[in-house]
């Protein structure tokens, strides 16, 4: 169960991170660009971590699954970037893939 939540700090850790990069205007600003550096080195040894028990393919999918959909959640709610209904979609595949690997893959550790 622990290696599901260091995954899930993971996911946090990597949102966190890419909002800073957007933020770091090309790394000109400190504390955008050490949050960057710190969020992105924390993500990956948490997601080191996690492969000890889950599969890399699975956690890797997951990883990329809801970092990509969250930070486009972030960008639409924070930066005011526009999601049109191809992205929205893109994004339910992405929620409903990640859902199936867990559910139904014999690959996939609870």
């Amino acid at each position: 169960m622990k290696h599901w939540l260091f995954l899930g700090f993971a996911i946090v850790a990597e949102v966190i991170a890419t909002a800073s990069l957007k933020n770091s205007d090309g790394f000109s600003k400190l504390v955008p660009s050490i949050l960057v550096v710190v969020g992105y080195s924390f993500s990956f040894y948490l997601l080191a971590l996690t492969l000890r028990a889950i599969p890399v393919g699975i956690a890797y999918a997951i990883w990329a699954g809801a970092g990509v959909t969250l930070i486009a959640l972030i960008g639409w709610l924070v930066f005011d970037q526009k999601l049109d209904t191809p992205a929205v979609i893109g994004m339910t595949l992405i929620v409903a893939g990640v859902a199936v690997m867990n559910l139904f893959s014999s690959t996939s550790t609870h």
